[in-house]
């Protein structure tokens, strides 16, 4: 379903021009989600569990900015599309919704289905093909319920543990566990949610797809594989965290565990993440070139 109605360029319009054209929207946007923001920054988003938040937030705008020009060039000689209308009301309901009951999923997750909405009516459909990753990357901040983070974080919590204390133990280290408690010498360290929760897996997600839209390979097999590998790269980053800060705290004390060196080892998560992520790409890319030679070698 579309309306005709084409629009027509005459010549390159200037950065005053598309400012006053797209001033309604940025204006509309803020005056919806500026209090949102507000009560996110000083509600969960300055949480250690939520931090993640702020970061896909700034990613999402870069992202839309940075395919900006091939949006605009996508919708040239397109025509809007009227199903933007229903993306549209979709959004404002779910805004309402969220904001008036205090349910961040609907009223964050709102703008998301606005934007589409947007891209639609003044676009149309090829330059919303154009910010499809910006837009779905905002799903990682948008805040699940708790129930559903409470129901699948303690299994992590507790396979986390599990594994850091039998690779703690295989090496020779002194250390017991009983749940998400681990006992390393004379010291007790209970797995956070921030440790290994939910909120880390989604985080480590986003890092691993933001990692394969810059990278862009053009091997369906490395992007599904790697795509697919993500999960267990963001399980073993978890447990790497987990065991760095076993350490830091059995060899340095319980000071050093919960001061400047706690920060640290969440350095080393993200770090042992992209690592292995590019690890990972690698072998894959070896796998592909070593299979393709095979191919023209028996061809």
């Amino acid at each position: 379903m579309s309306t005709p109605m084409p629009r027509v360029y005459l010549g390159k319009p200037g950065l005053t021009a598309v400012a006053l054209q797209w001033l309604p929207v940025v204006v509309g946007l803020a005056v919806l989600y500026l209090p949102s923001l507000w009560d996110l920054f000083h509600g969960i988003w300055a949480e250690d569990a939520q931090m993640h938040g702020p970061i896909v937030l700034g990613i999402s705008c870069w992202l839309i900015y940075r395919n900006w020009p091939a949006m605009l060039e996508a919708s040239h000689g397109e025509h809007s599309s009227t199903w933007g209308w229903l993306f549209f009301v979709i959004g404002l309901l779910l805004y309402t919704l969220g904001r008036s009951q205090d349910i961040l999923l609907f009223e964050i997750g709102s703008v998301i289905w606005l934007l589409i909405g947007i891209a639609l009516l003044n676009l149309g459909p090829k330059a919303l093909k154009a910010q499809w990753f910006a837009l779905f990357f905002m799903l990682f901040m948008v805040p699940l319920p708790g129930v559903v983070v409470d129901t699948v974080t303690m299994p992590m919590k507790m396979a986390v543990s599990y594994v850091a204390e039998h690779v703690l133990f295989w090496v020779g280290y002194p250390i017991g566990r009983n749940g998400v408690i681990l006992q390393i010498g004379q010291y007790m360290l209970l797995v956070a949610d921030a440790c290994a929760g939910l909120h880390t897996l989604l985080t480590l997600e986003a890092l691993g797809l933001l990692y394969l839209n810059l990278v862009r390979r053009d091997s369906l097999f490395r992007n599904v594989g790697l795509a697919v590998l993500i999960v267990p790269i963001s399980f073993t980053a978890n447990v790497i965290r987990v065991m760095a800060l076993s350490l830091i705290t059995y060899h340095f004390g319980d000071e050093a565990g919960q001061g400047f060196l706690h920060g640290f080892a969440g350095m080393v998560l993200f770090l042992s993440a992209l690592l292995l992520i590019i690890a990972f790409d690698t072998a894959l890319q070896t796998f592909e070139n070593f299979r393709q030679q095979k191919i023209r070698a028996q061809s």
